[in-house]
Parts: C-alpha cells; structure tokens; sequence
C-alpha cells in the first residue's frame, strides 16, 4: 500500500510540475507538447482499440454483427462503428449523454429508456449477438434484474459483456471524472465479479472470461494522454489511470443454447 501511496505522489508532483509550465505561458514547451501530443494522441485513437470491442472481436470474428449497447453514451456509436462499420448498432440511454448529431445518425436504432423501469418491449428478443453494458450496473440499484431480463435480447450464442467499478474502487484515491467508486454520486451499488458469474450462470450462460480490467497498451501511452488532457481539459481526469489502478472489472458470457 505504501509503495502505491509514493509512486502516486511522485505522479502528482510531475504533473503539477507539467501543469505549471503550462499555466505559466512556456511558450516553446507548450507547443512542443501540443505537437507531441495532438500527433501521438490521434494516432492512438485510430490504433488502440477499445478494451471491451477487443473482447468482442474475440469471440465474434464477423463484421456485420448485432449490437445492442446498453448505456450508449460518450460516443459510443462512433466509437463502435469505427471498428465494426458494418454492424447493426442499437444504442439506449436514460438521456442524451455525450453524444452528438453524428453520433445519432451512426446508430440504427436509439431507446430513450429508464432500464429500472423494464419496459423492454420495443427492442427486439433473440435479435442480438451481443450485449454490452459498461459502466451501467452501478449507476442501477436493481442492475442484476436489469442484466436478467435483457438477456432475452440475445440471439443464442450470442454473448454479453458487463464492466462495472471493481471493490477496490472504494479504495482508491478521489480524482476528477471518478477514480474512488464514490467520486460519483449517480453510483447507487457495489457489484463482485463471484455475484455477477453466478447471475449470469443462473440464466443459462456459459463464463467465458472476466477479471481486472487492463489493457497494457493504455498503460504504456499514459503519458501521452496526461499530457493531453492537461492541455485540452486543464486538469487529468481519472480515466487516464483506469487500467493501471485496476478501477474496473469485466465479464463476458455466452448464452448456452441447450
């Protein structure tokens, strides 16, 4: 625990000591880091795929899948349909997070829904490849009912991804956009990867995987992404830190057809 404790402190202090460069004018290095940045950071956005559409390329090898992404906020159409343009995409939300003009029209199809509420009727049942709920289960006090119920969504054999803050979120240090599970004050529950396999083996799912979530390569470019978000928001938001801290945990199941 201490050695965790110093190496965030020695990372604070360079960052301070990056943010007062920046504050304070330095003319050469601040378009030395926007040259740096901006070119590395776009690159990285066009290479680096996210975490869970990895895993969904992994147990899904066609292009033209189903995809009923539940919480499909932060451009997520966008982002899914840069790596899989000829999916079918459905997309619901509470509300129009994060999301823009274009990002409506990427979608196939968009439901404006409260998922406590289980008024599931419009969208189609045995229709989906796959599922995808990140970062939703938390913000639902009854997500596991939530998670039962949209099951029927899925074609058989299609699969399900679930990622939700870990326990050890409540451990971590409090930073901007939620790195301590109670930075946020929407998150209403504590979800266990043991309580999330158990429900999904209890509705007929096979466990295909699920653990931390880390993906190396958004470790390895962090510094680049510090940078980066100093620049373009003023301060780094706690999603750079993500996948090194092990904030979050994932699970992938299957729908078993027998």
């Amino acid at each position: 625990m201490a050695s965790s404790t110093s190496t965030f402190g020695i990372l604070f202090i360079i960052l301070n000591k990056i943010e007062s460069l920046i504050n304070e004018r330095n003319t050469n290095f601040y378009f030395y880091l926007i040259f740096i940045t901006f070119g590395n950071y776009n690159i990285c956005k066009m290479i680096v795929k996210p975490f869970r559409l990895v895993k969904i390329s992994k147990y899904l090898k066609a292009n033209k899948i189903a995809i009923l992404d539940a919480g499909a906020g932060s451009h997520s159409a966008s982002i899914t349909k840069q790596w899989f343009p000829d999916c079918v995409y459905h997309g619901i939300d509470i509300d129009n997070y994060k999301n823009d003009d274009k990002d409506f029209e990427l979608m196939d199809k968009f439901y404006k829904m409260d998922l406590t509420k289980f008024e599931y009727s419009d969208i189609p049942d045995g229709f989906f490849d796959v599922i995808v709920m990140s970062h939703v289960i938390e913000h639902l006090y009854n997500g596991d009912k939530v998670i039962e119920s949209i099951l029927a969504k899925l074609k058989p054999d299609g699969i399900i991804y679930i990622e939700y803050p870990s326990f050890k979120s409540t451990r971590l240090p409090s930073m901007k956009e939620t790195l301590n599970f109670y930075d946020d004050p929407t998150h209403c529950r504590i979800y266990t990867l043991p309580e999330i396999y158990n429900l999904l083996m209890r509705n007929k799912m096979t466990i295909l995987e699920g653990g931390t979530r880390r993906q190396w390569i958004n470790i390895f470019i962090i510094p680049i992404k510090i940078v980066h978000n100093l620049i373009k928001k003023g301060y780094v938001s706690a999603g750079v830190f993500w996948d090194i801290t092990g904030f979050a945990e994932y699970a992938i199941a299957q729908k078993t057809t027998k």
